[in-house]
């Protein structure tokens, strides 16, 4: 996910090149070739994968290599080396890195042009001129699940009439119990400009609560603790803390255990005993940050710790999210390609970049790169490699290797639709989801195929 080649990564075509695929390949009702309901069933592919149970890597390596990532990768923040003290120069870096006034035309929601007034009042939103020569470095967490945005605005803008998924001022969102720094806050107050371990944007205040160094920094090393395994969980209405009420948790999300509580006492007006008491971050009404208790119930997808990583559990749960809608930017309370593979991820404990630009050739992740000279048998070559749970990228996407048919490598991906050619006439389907396809005859054009575009293959290895 990234704007200037996002449309491009959520097209798949194929064209007259690839007609001897299409042939071999059934057509289902559906439209989506060579996926009929077997395919759609996690349970197929894991009775083709070897070794599904043998473990990858272990929570140890794991733990080493998410450091090493927050180390050598220029994507992500070490929130932990932050100096006391900021300097203007770096908080407006950040901002300016981010926040650039659009030079080509938008369009509103309803198709309209967005004036270049409305474009030119953006400027003087982010307040600039009011980012101090230094500051003290401020904390806090996010309390709910926040959009993180390009400018302090809830404006939604698209790049063509018509198309109102793909809003081009939504960068990511963040979920509860996430650190950030707060660095800066817009013209209007309403929004503070944060860094997160995996991002810099702005974010609405009320999603987050500010804390010491301390409380913020100390929360993600709570044990015990529970990590979310389904695509996504709500704690247990509460009237008592509105706070903490059906809020969504998302895959991979780690809450620590609430501690200290009597158990035959009730949490919230509700007993706690078939429920996980979880101890979740609220602002208070000054904005600082508190803890409360909040129930999730122990029928809800969870563990106790992160899953181990293999390749039994990366296809269980990327099928977990299978029919999603695609969520540009993790909106819609979903997500997008990259945000999806990595949440995949993220429920084993392996922490990634946020957009496909970063993963593709993060110096904290084992990859495989190609140029423009890497010939065809290269590419090819590398396919034919392929293991489970492999992440393939061309520009502006990324899928995920789950399996074979008769040689054949599928992917699961979240992707807007699918096109090719059948007797002649291209035919399109238009999919906007969460979606197993096979890989091989898939085109980025009608020249060039995925393969042909491939940029990188990484393996989380």
């Amino acid at each position: 996910m990234r704007h200037p080649l996002a449309a491009a990564c959520l097209v798949l075509l194929l064209p007259m090149g690839a007609a001897l695929h299409a042939r071999e390949m059934a057509v289902p009702p559906s439209g989506v070739i060579g996926v009929g309901a077997e395919q759609l069933d996690p349970a197929f592919w894991l009775r083709q994968a070897p070794s599904p149970d043998a473990v990858v890597l272990d929570a140890a390596t794991i733990a080493a290599r998410n450091a090493k990532l927050l180390q050598v990768d220029p994507s992500m923040h070490d929130l932990q080396a932050l100096p006391a003290t900021l300097e203007r120069a770096q908080v407006l870096k950040w901002i300016q890195d981010l926040s650039r006034r659009p030079t080509h035309e938008l369009y509103d929601e309803a198709g309209r042009s967005v004036p270049a007034a409305t474009l030119d009042a953006l400027l003087p939103s982010l307040a600039l001129d009011q980012v101090p020569a230094t500051q003290k470095t401020r904390y806090g967490l996010v309390v709910k699940r926040a959009a993180l945005r390009s400018f302090p605005t809830s404006l939604r803008v698209f790049s063509h009439k018509g198309d109102t998924d793909i809003d081009r001022f939504q960068e990511t969102a963040e979920f509860p119990g996430t650190p950030v720094a707060i660095v800066h806050a817009s013209q209007d107050g309403r929004w503070l400009f944060v860094v997160s371990p995996r991002y810099a944007a702005w974010v609405e205040r009320d999603a987050i609560a500010e804390g010491s160094r301390e409380q913020v920094l100390g929360y993600a090393d709570k044990a015990p603790y529970r990590v979310v395994t389904g695509a996504t969980e709500r704690t247990v209405y509460t009237r008592e803390q509105p706070g903490v009420s059906q809020l969504q948790l998302d895959m991979g999300t780690r809450v620590p255990l609430a501690q200290g509580l009597a158990a035959d006492q009730p949490v919230n007006g509700q007993h706690a005993y078939s429920s996980w008491t979880l101890e979740l971050p609220v602002r208070q009404a000054d904005g600082s940050l508190a803890f409360s208790p909040a129930l999730l119930q122990k029928n809800t997808d969870s563990a106790a710790d992160y899953l181990p990583l293999t390749h039994a559990n990366l296809i269980r749960q990327a099928f977990k999210f299978l029919g999603e809608r695609y969520g540009w930017g993790h909106a819609y309370d979903a997500r997008d390609c990259s945000g999806f593979v990595s949440d995949v991820y993220r429920s084993m404990g392996v922490q990634m970049p946020r957009n496909t630009s970063a993963q593709a050739v993060s110096p904290g992740l084992e990859h495989t790169l190609f140029t423009d000279k890497d010939s065809r048998a290269v590419r090819e070559k590398a396919i034919d490699a392929l293991q489970i749970g492999d992440l393939i990228y061309i520009p502006g996407h990324v899928m995920m290797m789950l399996g074979r048919i008769d040689g054949e490598p599928y992917v699961i991906h979240d992707t807007n639709g699918l096109s090719y050619r059948q007797d002649g006439a291209m035919r399109r389907v238009q999919l906007n989801e969460v979606s197993v396809t096979p890989l091989r005859p898939l085109m980025f054009n009608d020249t060039q195929r995925y393969i042909d575009r491939m940029t990188s293959i990484v393996r989380i290895r």
